[in-house]
């Protein structure tokens, strides 16, 4: 049976700690793409232009239906076949980009939704056209009300890194399951990835939750 080695543990706690900044790149990467590609589907599902919205929700509901990992094999392996060849690192970014790009999509259509009709009218009254509309009158009503959504994205986006490691990409899980092949001790790596994930992910939930209350208070939404 396994015991716990602290000497080992603190042996490779400096391996793990420098992989955890691979890790936190590759997240705060994809979501900077999830975050803009994610708005772009909203508004785009939005449009009048029929064939456009169409492909945009098929395309929506394609990433939304199959599995992240089956994503990233495809970026990555797919790619090169038709001429677009890229690293590891962008293809597991662009890949989770996209992934969640498709339920940010979702989240700004909520907070786009939930603007009072009567705020399209005053716009559409003071002939804002609809890029100004968006910008001036729609946008800043509506991302106040996507903030818990997008925080819960981002911690979701942050656990999900380690499935860039089918690429090769050396990030937290990837670094943890070499020292495990090369010491055959997998007790101690596996814990500290469990509780280094543990450390980013609580205080980025609670940072997205003091920045929604923070923003809705400088809007007079809560007290």
């Amino acid at each position: 049976m396994d015991v716990w080695n602290w000497r080992f543990a603190l042996d490779i706690l400096p391996q793990l700690i420098k992989a955890t900044g691979s890790t936190v790149l590759a997240a705060i990467g994809g979501y900077i793409i999830a975050t803009v590609i994610g708005l772009i589907f909203a508004l785009v599902l939005r449009s009048r232009i029929r064939l456009l919205t169409v492909a945009v929700r098929e395309l929506v509901e394609f990433l939304r239906s199959t599995p992240l990992i089956l994503q990233i094999f495809f970026v990555f392996y797919v790619g090169p076949e038709i001429g677009i060849r890229l690293s590891p690192w962008t293809s597991g970014m662009i890949a989770l980009g996209a992934h969640y790009a498709a339920y940010l999509s979702e989240v700004y259509r909520g907070g786009i939704e939930s603007v009072p009709k009567g705020q399209w009218e005053a716009a559409k009254a003071l002939n804002l056209s609809t890029f100004q509309t968006y910008r001036r009158v729609v946008l800043p009503q509506a991302l106040p009300a996507s903030l818990s959504g997008m925080g819960n994205y981002l911690v979701g986006i942050l656990k999900d890194t380690p499935m860039l490691a089918v690429i090769g990409v050396t990030e937290l899980l990837h670094a943890a399951s070499t020292v495990g092949g090369d010491t055959y001790r997998y007790l101690e790596p596996y814990t500290l990835v469990g509780l280094i994930f543990l450390a980013l992910s609580l205080p980025t939930a609670w940072g997205c939750n003091r920045l929604e209350r923070t923003v809705r208070k400088m809007l007079g939404l809560q007290k």
